[in-house]
């Protein structure tokens, strides 16, 4: 065999080994069950059999900041929690807006809310307290106690024997009204099954 035959050969062999050690960038290969590719000779990226992203090493050696929240992350849009909870979206931003809830409403990355189960627990309450004529003022300070926490227990109770009491008081006053109502539908309904409603009285002309 010629001299220059055996250098071609050489050099074909040690092409192909520096082939074998330094594979293409970015190219998978499968090791241990593993899929494995070399970025830029530097960064590796383990994917596992369904080819998902397990682990990235090696990544400029830094601490990696967590992802920002997706707008498809969990919880209720501002529309859902309106529909769920019976009342407006624009009663749900007011409510937010004079600090009647106890907990920050989340946001997405992209700033839209999403409504968890205890904001809507919290949006329930605070109906109920305003249907039955709480001032928005107390239901204000009352939020605010239980934003507080632990430790003013007897400030709550107090403030919602004061709201019972107003409650109480208004539910005697309109059960002396609907008594009123009732004595009238009787008349009417007596008058008229005997035929002599003209007979009612009436303002004179």
């Amino acid at each position: 065999m010629s001299i220059t035959t055996t250098t071609m050969l050489a050099q074909q062999i040690a092409s192909t080994r520096s082939r074998r050690r330094r594979p293409n960038s970015g190219t998978p290969r499968r090791t241990g069950g593993r899929w494995t590719a070399v970025v830029s000779g530097r960064v590796e990226i383990f994917m596992n059999h369904d080819a998902r992203i397990s682990s990235v090493l090696e990544v400029n050696r830094s601490a990696v900041p967590e992802p920002a929240r997706s707008d498809t992350q969990e919880g209720l849009t501002i529309a859902e929690a309106a529909r769920r909870t019976g009342v407006s979206v624009h009663t749900l931003r007011y409510y937010e807006r004079a600090g009647l809830v106890v907990t920050t409403v989340d946001r997405t990355a992209g700033g839209r809310r999403r409504y968890q189960q205890r904001d809507l627990d919290w949006i329930v309450v605070c109906t109920k307290l305003r249907a039955t004529g709480m001032p928005i003022k107390t239901i204000r300070r009352y939020a605010e106690m239980v934003s507080a926490g632990p430790g003013n227990e007897q400030e709550r109770l107090a403030l919602m024997e004061a709201h019972r009491a107003d409650v109480t008081a208004k539910l005697a006053e309109l059960e002396e009204n609907l008594t009123l109502i009732d004595r009238k539908i009787n008349i009417y309904r007596g008058r008229l099954a005997a035929g002599d409603a003209d007979q009612l009285w009436a303002p004179p002309p």
